[in-house]
């Protein structure tokens, strides 16, 4: 439980940041502008962050950890995707309902884990 509330406390502020100064609301012409290049390193960045997560942290249980293993391996396959499809990564999420929605579930994936790592006072299983 150690290391999932240490990579939770990384991960969680980590995400929330990242998702909220990517929303439209702060940079709206954030991806109308990005050069193939740039969609190409961040795929690099963000798969080699998912690969740490999962690393270290590759649990599979029905307990609140398992948000980590899931961020972790959606890191690196969209990471992946950046890198091997960086010219259609621009086109997608045309539709603003679809990447509103996403981008709210990371968030709150984000808060989540950042209350379980700081405020959550879980006591290990005996």
């Amino acid at each position: 439980m150690d290391n999932a509330k240490s990579i939770a406390g990384i991960v969680g502020p980590a995400l929330v940041v990242m998702v909220l100064s990517e929303m439209k609301i702060w940079n709206p012409t954030l991806y109308a502008t990005q050069i193939v290049p740039l969609v190409y390193v961040s795929g690099v960045l963000l798969f080699i962050a998912g690969l740490a997560v999962i690393r270290q942290h590759n649990v599979w249980t029905w307990k609140w950890p398992v948000v980590i293993t899931l961020i972790g391996w959606l890191g690196g396959l969209l990471g992946l995707v950046r890198m091997f499809f960086p010219q259609r990564y621009q086109a997608q999420f045309k539709n603003d309902i679809y990447a509103l929605v996403l981008e709210l579930l990371l968030v709150t994936a984000g808060v989540f884990l950042t209350y379980k790592a700081y405020l959550s006072t879980d006591k290990p299983a005996a």
